[in-house]
């Protein structure tokens, strides 16, 4: 095996221990920081593939803007753990079978990229010099997959706004703030002159000395 191998195989390795912390883990708070772990891990990956730019936009884009809009979400919805952990026994069926269904369809996958081995070896070659994957990604982004793309960029602005909609929620005891009101507010309403005739001050008045006995 080579460096590069074995590398792939060290960081993947991890990166399945990570994925199983973020669904493990009690805590949202961790279950979000595991998430961010597993997306460095995919991001040097992605470069031991020599896709540089997609591991830069995951680092960019997943781990400083949507593991922060997450981390935003899960501390402003005030979520009642206990009861999260009720539901996990619950639900835990689902989850198994939902996660040997995954299993079941990466295997398919590999087994077949397996079976046209000496196709898979050439994708993976090194590229000629000169040869630009970010280029060669926006070509196919925005020619064949055009509307996908659109659909998940709109996609995601409906998950922004749904998060946005959940933290306005009305609460016991939540001071809420009037926007319009606030910028509509008028100097006139809430600040009155009052115009008042100049006082002197009195001159301090001077301190009565006692008077000392003079003993014979």
């Amino acid at each position: 095996m080579s460096i590069t191998e074995i590398l792939f195989c060290v960081f993947s390795a991890v990166l399945v221990t990570a994925a199983i912390g973020v669904i493990t883990a009690r805590n949202p708070v961790h279950a979000a920081l595991f998430l961010v772990f597993a997306f460095f891990n995919s991001a040097v990956l992605w470069l031991l593939l020599e896709a540089e730019f997609l591991a830069i936009v995951l680092v960019l884009v997943y781990v400083g803007a949507v593991m922060v809009l997450f981390l935003f979400v899960v501390m402003m919805l005030d979520v009642n753990v206990a009861q999260m952990r009720e539901g996990f026994t619950r639900y835990a069926p689902l989850g198994l079978l939902i996660a040997a269904l995954v299993v079941f369809e990466i295997g398919s996958v590999v087994w077949v990229k397996h079976l046209g081995s000496d196709t898979a070896a050439a994708a993976v070659a090194a590229t000629a010099e000169g040869y630009s994957n970010t280029r060669e990604l926006g070509k196919v982004l925005y020619t064949k997959y055009l509307y996908p793309f659109e659909l998940a960029a709109v996609l995601l602005l409906v998950a922004i706004v749904a998060a946005i909609t959940l933290t306005m929620r009305h609460r016991a005891g939540l001071k809420a703030q009037d926007v319009g009101a606030q910028v509509a507010v008028r100097a006139q309403d809430r600040i009155r002159v009052v115009k008042m005739a100049a006082v002197q001050p009195e001159p301090p008045s001077e301190p009565v000395k006692p008077e000392t006995e003079h003993k014979p």
